[in-house]
């Protein structure tokens, strides 16, 4: 993979699709290589693969639309060396400590939260549609996020929102590393708070701001 090419989005969306066929064609793939609480410490790869498994199509779809929105803007911003060191961390620490607290996992959702979480921290005033619908800065659309999976805890949807909040929260330390260093990242949009006409059809039609 060439890391000094902005390409690391789309490659961890591929490989999503990709092993989302397999497990429609092979359906023993996905309890293979999901995340087994019981099984966390004698099968330490799980806490890998499982994030690149899903319980559904819709589940895909929605992890898919965050990172490939959402990443791409990251890891233009911070580079995609640190773009996946964000994304495993928050998807490799939130599926360990939910290992303690469900049986089962799998799917992308604590690496997705952490990467939102690291791009609230360094672009917190980027407007965003929450829901599709109403607009807000991105930190205000962080705190519902938040609040919406605290409330799941207590009321169980079948979600894991333990895993969601620790990914969220792994991306807000590493985000707040990340501004604390002198370094600047000289990306054409860092000071920017929202994306013009021109900018959505540069970043669809070639892949960049």
């Amino acid at each position: 993979m060439n890391f000094k090419s902005r390409n690391v989005v789309m490659w961890l969306a591929g490989i999503n699709i990709a092993l989302f066929l397999v497990q429609i064609i092979l359906p023993a793939f996905k309890t293979n290589f999901m995340l087994i609480s019981e099984d966390v410490f004698t099968r330490p790869w799980i806490l890998v693969t499982h994030m690149f498994l899903h319980g559904g199509f819709a589940h895909l779809l929605f992890n898919l639309y965050a990172l490939v929105l959402f990443g791409g803007l990251l890891e233009r911003k911070i580079g995609p060396k640190r773009f996946l060191m964000v994304y495993f961390l928050s998807g490799i620490i939130a599926g360990f400590v939910a290992s303690f607290f469900y049986r089962a996992s799998l799917g992308a959702s604590g690496a997705i939260m952490g990467i939102l979480a690291a791009l609230i921290v360094l672009m917190p005033n980027l407007r965003v549609l929450f829901f599709f619908a109403i607009p807000m800065p991105f930190w205000v659309a962080g705190v519902v996020w938040a609040l919406l999976d605290i409330g799941g805890i207590f009321f169980p949807s079948g979600v894991g929102n333990i895993a969601h909040l620790v990914g969220m929260a792994v991306g807000f330390i590493y985000g707040f590393y990340l501004k604390k260093q002198k370094k600047q990242f000289n990306r054409s949009f860092s000071s920017r708070i929202h994306m013009t006409r021109e900018d959505i059809n540069n970043y669809i039609s070639k892949g960049r701001i």
